[in-house]
């Protein structure tokens, strides 16, 4: 009977194993501390695909510090630079939305004009597709806790894997793709490069062949 439960304990704590080796692969929460200059802006980006969630929160650090904290403006664009979220004169903030395009999302920070000269330091909590999913209302609405609710996470992390896999392949094949035209450019050039100097030198021979041929030396 021990053995037999010591083998249900390990069976249940597998796919939590497994599940968190996959949260290491996939891309999801990370946690970000920017120190702001007095004057000029500190930008974060992360390469997303398409069709995924972000969520991040923002906040100054007030360091204990309660009343007059220093205020700052943030701006998130995607990468063909249509903006998402856009705040002025805030400690504090949240974004979220879901992408639409491939590429760099970019989020920038600089400190209030009210404020300048006065350094500042904020967080950001960034997650990205399955990280960015509320797992507690998941688990109420469906019914469902424990081993199979872990095994849920396990199969969204799996599809997650999956659809990062597919756009890493996309991507490969577009590079390749203009890898292969530049490469039958430059073979192109150069052809016509060697046509060029060909004719130049058949031109060559050519003058200098009527030139003696005029100077009776041949």
């Amino acid at each position: 009977m021990r053995r037999q439960g010591e083998a249900i304990s390990v069976l249940a704590e597998a796919p939590l194993l497994l599940l968190c080796s996959l949260i290491l692969i996939v891309p999801g929460a990370s946690g970000v501390w920017l120190n702001l200059p007095a004057s000029g802006t500190k930008c974060v980006s992360e390469e997303i695909q398409p069709n995924v969630v972000v969520l991040a929160d923002y906040g100054v650090i007030h360091e204990g510090q309660t009343d007059n904290l220093t205020t700052i403006s943030v701006k998130v664009t995607s990468p063909y630079g249509n903006t998402l979220h856009e705040k002025d004169h805030v400690t504090t903030g949240q974004f979220a939305f879901t992408t639409s395009e491939a590429g760099n999302y970019l989020a920038c920070f600089w400190i209030d004009s009210s404020n300048q000269g006065v350094e500042t330091s904020i967080s950001i909590d960034w997650k990205i597709g399955i990280a960015a999913k509320d797992w507690d209302s998941v688990a109420k609405k469906e019914k469902i806790e424990g081993v199979e609710l872990e095994l849920t996470k396990l199969e969204a992390a799996v599809q997650a894997i999956h659809e990062n896999l597919l756009y890493l392949k996309s991507k490969e094949a577009d590079m390749r793709e203009v890898s292969e035209r530049t490469n039958a450019r430059i073979a192109w050039y150069s052809i016509f490069s060697l046509g060029v100097c060909i004719s130049v030198s058949i031109l060559q021979l050519w003058h200098l062949k009527r030139y003696f041929q005029k100077k009776k030396l041949i």
